[in-house]
Parts: structure tokens; sequence; C-alpha cells
């Protein structure tokens, strides 16, 4: 491959740029051996020297469409994640290079965002593709600083490919660049090794599925090797080792695992250390992997674990556990002399009045068709069963993103104000969660929230069933992909679920962004029935609260009798929608949709916006969302 020579520009830091300037450093980054600093600066990359601080300008053509080493909108949000802050470089390990990644958005559209501040207010405008619509294209480059002048390689990838990138790892030699690419149907994932020295690639792993694939993350990295999770083989997640030519890939695992993270390799012991829920459908445990193929639980497995700590000779790891009904302990684990491990804190001793919370039950429900699905209650205080509660749902209902796992929860909670309120709380999981592997995940493929619902809707017939339950008085709640829900929920199933908050939903799939619907739901263009059947938007009309027809709001003449008990009574159904006006994720334009459809169907519904919010709320919106969802909760739940 062709290499480019760049004219490096040395500027001294204190004598060429403005203090203003100097505060323009995005994402700065320090070399492995801290010698240098990568960031950008105007969407173009540069490096500083640490000691001098003397800096190098590495691309020359940032502007408002071209990103050198900062994230295009969707990588940033999709693959790379919020943590990485747009950051779209990687040092290598010997400090002498960094692969980056070159963005143009020219053919990706711009999303304005109104905000408010101000006499004449002002638009954010992000590059943000929607479904169906043209992604930024990607070039990889890998600038060598080792010598003299910075030398550009770039990768031999074909940028107008309709394609995504994942986020590359480094060899340990510092030599190759590990690169993995899916096409735009996100069925197919090919891992290369990419040269450093002239951007040459070599497919070393290839995979397919009749679904979609997720990216390979928290690779552990051996001497000739890679050791990585994936799920393609058995319908659960197995740890393979892949070696770094591509010639060996060996499944390490079977069984039930899943939500596997890879935590610590020995070579030399022949032991790989990994979390993952195997005993469990809902608690993690710490497990050892030894050369044998021997797995060992290394924690407790009635105990989900928080957080692994490795000492740093790997004899020992400390770890921090907990269930629904027990609080955190702080456990120190001999990994040579497994019963010398000792517990070295209990928090319960730390909560006052421990014995009188009303804590969580853990709870089942088996699907129609076979799948278990779990989700957890609280009670409320002094909870008689020969009483009638009214009942708070939570859910969420994205895939593999559950809400329920046997943690404990913090007993200050907001959880527990329902149980202070007299109303019984329940956070619920569905197939789409992840509790049954790809068998649950890959029935929603290309019809996102169908069988979800159906699910929540068992959920509440299983509510129902309990005699202690007030069956006209189930709300439930949920936000982003859970706002979504909540609102099939009540539109389509008021006789389940009579009441619902639905927050920073999504209302029509062709809405949100390429990678992440296009993952689930293939494309608009391959998928049309697909997202017709599940725009939200469309279900408007099933929603059955309506505006009183004895009373003509416009003249105000009525029937008085009907009006007096309108005026004292509660709706049986009611939905309350809210959304932070300057949600840069889920746009308020899936609201003001929703809300144009509902307004024209003459239907009866409550709106909360959120001025300039984003996709949560913080500060005053944050204690305003509380408050008012209490009072929305007490109203409709408890006639207050």
């Amino acid at each position: 491959m062709k290499k480019l020579i760049l004219l490096t520009v040395f500027l001294s830091g204190a004598l060429a740029l403005s203090a203003q300037e100097k505060t323009t450093r995005v994402n700065e980054t320090p070399s492995p051996d801290s010698t240098m600093v990568a960031f950008t600066r105007d969407n173009d990359l540069w490096v500083a020297d640490m000691a001098t601080g003397r800096e190098t300008r590495l691309t020359y053509d940032g502007n408002e469409l071209i990103l050198n080493g900062y994230a295009s909108w969707v990588y940033y949000e999709e693959i790379f994640g919020r943590p990485s802050r747009y950051r779209a470089f990687w040092w290598s390990p010997d400090s002498r290079k960094i692969a980056f990644y070159r963005f143009d958005n020219s053919k990706v559209p711009m999303f304005p965002i109104f905000l408010s501040d101000g006499q004449d207010g002002s638009l954010r405008q992000t590059r943000y593709p929607k479904c169906g619509e043209p992604n930024p294209t990607v070039m990889i480059f890998i600038a060598d600083l080792s010598g003299s002048d910075p030398v550009m390689v770039k990768a031999d990838f074909d940028p107008d490919l309709d394609q995504y990138f994942g986020t590359p790892f480094w060899g340990a030699d510092s030599k190759s660049l590990f690169v993995s690419r899916e096409p735009r149907v996100q069925n197919t994932l090919d891992l290369y090794s990419v040269s450093a020295a002239d951007g040459s690639k070599k497919l070393i792993y290839h995979e397919t599925y009749k679904t979609w694939l997720d990216w390979i993350e928290g690779m552990l990295f051996g001497k000739d090797g890679l050791y990585m999770v994936r799920s393609f083989e058995t319908g659960w997640q197995q740890i393979y080792y892949l070696s770094y030519d591509g010639k060996t890939l060996r499944a390490l695992t079977d069984g039930p695992n899943w939500r596997v993270t890879l935590r610590r390799l020995d070579e030399k012991r022949g032991e790989l250390y990994f979390t993952a829920e195997r005993d469990s459908r809902v608690r993690q445990a710490l497990y050892k992997l030894d050369s044998k193929g021997r797995i060992t639980a290394v924690s407790d497995t009635s105990m989900h674990i928080q957080s692994v700590s490795f000492s740093e000779d790997g004899n020992y790891v400390t770890a921090t556990l907990s269930n629904l009904r027990t609080p955190p302990q702080t456990w120190k684990y001999d990994l040579r002399k497994p019963a010398k491990s000792v517990m070295l804190s209990d928090s319960k001793a730390d909560i006052k009045d421990f014995d009188s919370l009303s804590l969580p039950e853990l709870v089942w429900m088996t699907t129609k068709d076979g799948l278990q699905l779990p989700g957890y209650i609280i009670y409320p205080h002094d909870f008689d069963p020969s009483k009638r509660y009214p009942v708070h749902v939570d859910i969420y209902g994205g895939p593999d993103s559950p809400q329920v796992t046997d943690r404990w929860l913090p007993s200050s909670g907001r959880y527990y104000w329902y149980a202070d309120n007299g109303i019984i709380e329940a956070t619920l999981d569905c197939r789409a969660s992840g509790h049954n592997g790809r068998e649950g995940l890959d029935q929603i493929y290309r019809r996102l929230d169908s069988l979800e619902v159906l699910d929540f809707v068992q959920w509440a017939d299983w509510l129902k069933a309990k005699p202690y339950v007030e069956g006209d008085k189930i709300g439930v709640e949920g936000f982003s992909f859970g706002g979504t829900m909540t609102a099939l929920l009540v539109m389509d199933h008021p006789d389940a679920f009579h009441y619902g908050i639905a927050g920073g939903g999504v209302y029509d799939w062709a809405l949100y962004d390429t990678h992440y619907t296009e993952r689930f739901m293939d494309t608009p263009q391959n998928n049309p029935d697909g997202y017709a059947a599940t725009r939200v938007i469309s279900h408007v009309k099933n929603y059955p609260v309506e505006f009183d027809r004895s009373i003509d709001y416009r003249t105000g003449v009525n029937d008085s009798e009907a009006a007096d008990s309108a005026a004292v009574a509660i709706e049986p159904v009611m939905l309350r929608i809210n959304h932070g006006t300057g949600d840069d994720n889920v746009h308020f334009q899936n609201t003001l949709q929703m809300v144009k459809a509902l307004q024209n169907a003459g239907k009866k519904f409550d709106l909360m916006i959120y001025t300039d919010g984003m996709h949560g709320y913080g500060g005053g919106q944050r204690d305003f969302y509380v408050n008012s969802a209490h009072e929305f909760w007490l109203k409709y739940l408890k006639n207050r």
C-alpha cells in the first residue's frame, strides 16, 4: 500500500498557540509510555510531546463533514459507546503508532434540534442517519510516529461499501491492528488483521448467523491468540480461542452461559477467569476455566457478583456480592487455597432497621410457549394477603437489556416509595431480555415489540391471578425502549395495563438510528411490513380514552348529572407521555408525531415535556419528573 509522508508542523504551545486555542484539545489521551498525548482539534488529529509541549498535526482535512479521530454520531452512540466521548483513535502498545477512523458525513442527513435559550433560540444540528438512510463513510488509517516525519498508512478496506467497523484493537507487538467489519445487514462478522507497515489486511475470522451478530468486545490477549465470547453455535455464549493467524478456532466452554465477561488470563498457569450467568439466569458468578476445560465456581453462585479485582500476582481476587435479600458483602478469595477465602465486610450491619424492610421477592413466569421469565416484587409495608393492592410495573423490554438481576437494591431507592404508599412494585422482563439466550432473542428479529408486548400482557394475567392484586389498577412505566413498550401496552392492551407513563420512547422505528434499529429489524427497504406493523403511532386507534361526550367543552352545555359525575371520576385508562425537547438520541420528533396522531384521533392523554431535556433528565427536571410521576400514580392507583 502507498505510504503518505506528512509535512510535520511543529507548534510551540507556549509561543504559537493562544490560551484559547490550547483549550480546544478534545479527548486528550496519553501514550502508554506517557511520553506523548494525542487529541483532536477541529476534527483533525494531533499529537504533542509531553515534555516540551510541541504539537504535531497529523491530518489536515478536518471540517464539519470530515472527522479525523472523532466519531460520527451513530458510531459514538451505538458502536464505541457514550463513554468514548467520541474518541476514535487508539495508541499502539509501543506508543509509536496511532490508529484512527476518518468519518465522512457528506451523505448523512442533518437533524436539527431546537434549543430554547436566549431571545432567538438556537439549533443543535447532528448528522444522524435514520433507518434506511446513508451512513457515514469510514476510512481507517495508522499514523507511524517512530521516524522524524509521521508516516500515514491507509488500511485496505473499500470505503464505498455499505458497512460498519467495530472498535479496533492492537496486537501486543504493535505490528497488527485487528479490525472487525459487518455489512449493513448485521448478520455477518469478519475480523481482519491489518498490517501497520503497509495497511494490507488478512481475514482471520468469519462468522454468520440467521438474525444478527454483536461485535467482538472484551477480548483477552495471549501469546499466540486471543480469547473471545461469541454466541453463534449453541444458543448460548461460549468462550473461544482464536489464533492470531486465524488458523485455529476452538470452543473452550459449553452449557447455558450468558453475560460472559472475560476477567483475567494466566497462560502460564493455564487459567482463564470469567463472570457469567451460568448456574443462574439472574445472577452472575466468578468462574475459573482451567487448561483441561474444567469450569469451577470461585464465588458463591447464590449471590450476584458486582465487582471483581485481582491481585497483581493472580493469587487472590476481591469481589463484592449480594442478592435481592442479602446486602453487599466483600470477599477475598484465595485462588490457590480456596478454603482460606474470607469475608472482609458485610454491609448488613450498616442498614438501619434491616428486619423491617420490605425486601424484594424473586418470581418466575412461564410463557405459553415455555420460556421462563423473571421478575421481582416489593410488597407494601405491613402487607396483608387478604387485602387487595394496586400494582406499579417497571419495564424496559429492549434486546438483551434485562431489568431483573438478583442483586441488592438500596433500601432508600425509588422502588421503596411504592411500598411506603401501599402499592405493589414489580419489575418484569420479557423474552427479549436475554434470560433464555438466543432462543428468546432470535424470536424478536424483524418484529420488535410484538412478542415482547404479549409477554408483559401474560405477566399482567399472572398478577391478576393473585388474590391480593387489584386487577383494574395495574400501571406500567418505562423510559426509552421502555417508553415504547409502555405506550403499546396501554393503547393495545388497556384491559391488562390501565395506566402508563411512557418516557422518551421511539414511536416509529423509522425515526431511530440505522445501526441499532436495523440490527434487529433489518432495513425498511428489506422489511417494510415489519416497520409498518411495529409503528406505535398507527396503534393510536386502539387507545380507548376519549373526551366525555356528555359535555360540550366549547359551549359548556352539558347534562348536569353526567357532568358532576365526570368531574370527580378517575379515568379507567390513562397514558402520560413525557420527553425532553433536546433529546439527541430518541428525538422529540417521536413524541410530536405521536401527540399529533392522538389529537387528530380525539384521544385524551397526559403530556409533560422537559424543555431542552436530554435522554434522561437531570437537576430540577429530574426532581420534577419524580414528583409528577408520584402524583400521577397516587391519583390513578390510589384515587388520591
